[in-house]
């Protein structure tokens, strides 16, 4: 059943801030910023932007889409933290959507897709399987014709128009991880907690 009502899709998950705002199928707005860092401070006046630019309000959403990725851990918290926290606002579903489903949405099911990952590697997922961290060279020569992930701007609208006909089964958006993280802990030492001799 496809939602004719206003559909809000963004993401965050590689180095980019991309949303847009449809109507059934129709694009109402949609903005792309490339940012390598400070999705954080920038996606929620963004989305007030695109918004504005559709002639919408937030209560007037019906349902909100989010890439859940794969790519970077920290634009994929932060994007889904969003989408779940205006959907417990708004009371409305977020639906995760991720960027193998756009693929998928726009070259077919039988497609290898293949999203760019740091240091010249690639995650893949081939018909029917798991998707894999690879050397980006080795999915490249594997003799498939891969089918790359889109533009941050047909991410999101594609984001929003799989939102709009995903079943709303209440389940919360929640990030795709192939690979586990690789963030080094912190190198400054704790605060010193004084005992409170008052």
């Amino acid at each position: 059943m496809v939602s004719e009502g206003l559909i809000l899709g963004f993401d965050t998950s590689a180095a980019h801030c991309a949303a847009a705002l449809l109507s059934g199928d129709r694009v109402l707005a949609c903005r792309t910023e490339d940012m390598g860092r400070g999705q954080a401070e920038r996606l929620m006046p963004l989305l007030q932007e695109v918004l504005s630019e559709g002639g919408a309000t937030w209560a007037e959403l019906m349902r909100i889409g989010v890439g859940i990725g794969p790519g970077n851990f920290t634009g994929i918290r932060i994007s889904v933290s969003a989408a779940r926290g205006l959907a417990l606002a708004l009371d409305i579903p977020a639906i995760g959507i991720s960027t193998f489903d756009v693929i998928d949405r726009l070259n077919g099911p039988d497609c290898v897709a293949v999203v760019h990952a740091p240091r010249d590697q690639a995650y893949i997922r081939v018909p029917g399987g798991t998707p894999e961290l690879t050397p980006l060279a080795e999915a490249e020569a594997s003799g498939f014709a891969p089918a790359f992930a889109p533009s941050p701007d047909i991410l999101a609208q594609n984001i929003a128009r799989l939102a709009a006909t995903a079943p709303t089964n209440g389940q919360a958006p929640a990030p795709l991880y192939i690979r586990p993280a690789d963030a080094a802990p912190a190198r400054d030492l704790p605060p010193v907690i004084l005992a409170d001799d008052a």
